[in-house]
């Protein structure tokens, strides 16, 4: 009896936390006409930002994953002085105001830091660029991929590197062989989740590059300038190629899974 009013209880919540996560989708869904939503669709600049988004994301998720990886291998197998501090300093990013993060950011790329004129030399303005959107994706996302490799790697049997050693593998080719596979489920989930979180992006992109638009920012735009009825059907398209983009992602996750299996 009471393992059933606990169960009772326990599908209770659950479905108050769907319905809290899914309500608010799902009314937007509804409030949005099928006319409204082929107009939108055909707009250029809505187009545009979409490609966008997903290009700057993809590209950004992937370029720092060939250094946050090995980045987590080294956490995840080495103690060393002030290990928590870095790691605390690496979820920073996911705690600070976003905006906060963008003011940040701007200090750091604008035409009077180093970098700034740096690229100045080359006639070269990072603020406003895609680079600029890249890197403010990249800073608030890059936690989600570094913790997710490290937890990967930490669950790998130092026993089976010491293996490879002894058998004459060299430390590089067995942490391509033996380490990254082994951790390659945890390695894409934090790819997805790193990407995912790049896309959906605000505070710090609308900062650094108001232009060109991302999606966030674009249905910032709409808001402002025209009201709910024009931003809600980009808040629509955009979530459904968002949830088409993901599924297909975990879909591939859970195929690589099987396969191992």
């Amino acid at each position: 009896m009471k393992q059933s009013l606990f169960n009772n209880i326990t599908l209770l919540f659950s479905g108050l936390i769907i319905l809290f996560i899914v309500g608010p989708l799902l009314s937007m869904f509804i409030s949005t006409s099928g006319i409204d939503l082929f107009e939108t669709a055909k707009d250029t600049d809505v187009q545009d930002s979409i490609f966008l988004t997903l290009k700057v994301s993809f590209i950004t998720t992937f370029v720092f994953a060939f250094f946050a990886i090995p980045f987590s291998y080294f956490l995840a197998r080495y103690e060393f002085p002030l290990k928590k501090i870095v790691q605390g300093i690496i979820d920073l990013p996911v705690v600070i105001p976003h905006s906060a993060a963008g003011i940040a950011i701007l200090g750091f790329i604008s035409r009077d830091s180093t970098l700034g004129k740096f690229s100045g030399l080359f006639s070269f303005d990072i603020v406003g660029s895609p680079l600029a959107i890249g890197i403010a994706m990249a800073f608030v996302s890059v936690p989600f991929l570094i913790n997710s490799a490290r937890d990967g790697f930490a669950n790998v049997s130092v026993r089976l590197e010491k293996a490879a050693y002894t058998l004459g593998a060299s430390q590089i080719r067995t942490f391509f062989t033996i380490s990254i596979p082994l951790a390659w489920k945890n390695i894409l989930s934090g790819f997805i989740m790193m990407f995912a979180r790049g896309m959906s992006e605000f505070g710090a992109v609308i900062i650094v590059a108001y232009h060109p638009m991302v999606t966030p920012v674009l249905i910032y735009e709409y808001f402002g300038a025209y009201g709910l009825k024009y931003a809600r059907p980009v808040s629509v398209i955009f979530v459904t190629v968002s949830l088409v983009f993901f599924v297909l992602l975990r879909s591939i996750s859970d195929r690589k899974k099987n396969v191992e299996a």
